[in-house]
């Protein structure tokens, strides 16, 4: 009997330690993530602090994206010129419920030539509070086209709408998504006829909530269309011309992005 109590306490613990052994694995799976987007943007105080010491502020300028889609269209090879998102996600649990994501998307943001925005600070040195029309050969342009570029973590929540007769998959779920990160972009600033694509760097931070549907055809194969909304700050996006450097703009805009992606699910 004595023998069979420790043969049975011998066994609990070698397979209590099997168990806990794998629940030490922090990552289930994982997933990748390709695709492309469209946003539009709230208006914008966009503030520039030049080398020449002009200080001033673009008040409630519009702006837009520019998909790009036709590069596809015209050389296939040219995936990342559109404007395009990438994920790289890590399951937290077996049923693929919960995950954490590296999010990365590429958004072209464009300050629309030809409004009128009125104008305050100094130029020239000479204070000005009037309206202006935003022209690059006479005044200024301002974009971020090599990106906007929101990078940052996502928790994703994952659940299952329907499956497959079976109930062994699912075939339809929703996610929906939080996350925060950081701004690299590229901003191309022309003054007065001047024009510089500056180089990439930290300049900001976002935050951003998501959510929509994956569709599963196959087993580890996805579909996913959301929608996102956000909040991007650039403290100090680089507005450099060919011949004037450290010159600076900083601002915030509001977003929303609509997002679709292919993916593939790959398990540990």
């Amino acid at each position: 009997m004595k023998k069979v109590l420790l043969f049975l306490l011998m066994s609990t613990f070698i397979i209590n330690a099997d168990a806990q052994k794998k629940d030490t694995r922090w990552f289930k799976g994982m997933y990748m993530q390709w695709g492309y987007n469209v946003e539009a943007y709230t208006r914008s105080n966009i503030h520039f602090t030049m080398a020449n010491g002009d200080n001033f502020t673009l008040m409630h300028a519009k702006a837009h994206d520019r998909g790009d889609f036709s590069s596809i269209i015209k050389d296939p090879g040219q995936i990342s010129i559109p404007q395009y998102n990438y994920r790289i996600g890590f399951y937290l649990n077996e049923k693929q419920s919960r995950a954490v994501e590296l999010n990365f998307d590429h958004a072209k943001y464009i300050v629309t030539d030809g409004q009128t925005v009125r104008v305050k600070g100094q130029i020239d040195g000479i204070a000005i509070d009037a309206d202006s029309i935003l022209n690059p050969a006479t005044f200024l342009h301002f974009e971020h086209t090599d990106g906007a570029n929101w990078l940052h973590i996502n928790y994703i929540w994952q659940n299952t709408l329907a499956s497959n007769n079976a109930k062994t998959r699912s075939l339809l779920t929703y996610v929906y998504k939080v996350g925060a990160g950081i701004n690299i972009p590229r901003t191309d600033f022309t003054w007065r006829g001047d024009r510089f694509n500056n180089q990439f760097h930290i300049a900001g931070y976002n935050v951003s909530v998501e959510g929509g549907l994956r569709f599963y055809p196959f087993n580890n194969f996805f579909l996913e269309t959301t929608g996102k909304t956000g909040y991007a700050r650039y403290i100090n996006a680089l507005a450099n011309t060919a011949t004037n450097k450290g010159n600076k703009a900083s601002h915030g805009i509001g977003y929303v992005e609509g997002i679709a992606t292919i993916g593939y699910n790959i398990k540990f």
